[in-house]
């Protein structure tokens, strides 16, 4: 198969899912019909929705590094610092060699990318396994290993950050927004398909301008929750887009069987000026 992330021989590089637990942030609010893990939907169904690629990501041009005892990738540009930034938030599948290769893409552009590991070093291979690592996520733990990297990320001489933007999917989508709401100066957050903070008030710290990417197909996040998650992000005077794509939950996984070729590639535009916009 294809590599779908390559869209023409001189791209390098291309991009992640699965639900967060809650944050010691605000704790995303719960969905009728499901769990705050998992949206509105149960867990068997929203394993269904997951499928890992069989083909393999190219070969890593980052470095695993070690921030506070905990693992990361970090991928740079070519030439020296300071660079912006971007934390990049697994899916559910764990920091996998695919994650791996989305920090490269996004180094190709430009940024310093650390991939962060908030599963403690492990990495599922299939849906249960995924589900219970999901599940296992300690809130606290979480969070202190995201703002261990934006440390890391503005101290560290070969990076020096003076601009900064979180970015996931799913289950690291649902920790992008939680990452602006814990991570003091975050300058922008994206946030795919990732679990949504629907009470105003929870959401009257974000500062970081977000951009957040959705499926009209996504049985765990529907239209319905994205406008309730609209609302509460227009009352709470937050600086937002939403994008919106008739295509279902992890279209835009780079570890996804399921990827949306049309819909990833359009919304992938729109990332990388919504990073330009913020970062340069």
């Amino acid at each position: 198969m294809r590599y779908p992330y390559v869209l023409a021989a001189s791209l390098l590089l291309l991009t992640a899912c699965a639900e967060p637990a809650s944050a010691t942030v605000p704790p995303p609010a719960q969905s009728e019909g499901g769990s705050d893990l998992t949206g509105a939907v149960d867990e068997d169904a929203f394993m269904a929705l997951h499928a890992l690629r069989e083909d393999e990501a190219p070969p890593a041009r980052g470095e695993r590094i070690d921030i506070e005892g905990r693992a990361a990738y970090l991928s740079l540009p070519e030439g020296a610092g300071p660079f912006p930034v971007v934390i990049v938030i697994h899916e559910w599948w764990g920091l996998n060699s695919h994650i791996q290769h989305w920090a490269d893409r996004l180094a190709a552009d430009g940024y310093a990318a650390l991939a962060v590991d908030l599963y403690g070093g492990q990495v599922a291979t299939e849906p249960e396994g995924a589900m219970a690592l999901m599940r296992a996520v300690d809130e606290a733990e979480a969070t202190a290993t995201l703002q261990a990297a934006a440390v890391y990320l503005r101290t560290n001489a070969r990076v020096d950050a003076t601009k900064m933007a979180s970015i996931g999917w799913c289950f690291g989508g649902g920790w992008s927004l939680r990452a602006a709401l814990s991570i003091d100066g975050l300058d922008a957050a994206v946030m795919y398909y990732g679990h949504p903070i629907t009470d105003p008030a929870q959401l009257a710290s974000l500062q970081a301008p977000l951009l957040g990417i959705f499926g009209n197909e996504d049985e765990s996040i529907p239209p319905a929750a994205v406008d309730e998650f609209e609302a509460a992000l227009t009352t709470a005077g937050a600086n937002f887009e939403t994008l919106r794509y008739d295509a279902p939950h992890a279209f835009a996984n780079p570890s996804s069987a399921h990827y949306a070729h049309d819909a990833a590639s359009d919304a992938w535009e729109h990332v990388e000026s919504f990073l330009a916009q913020h970062l340069r």
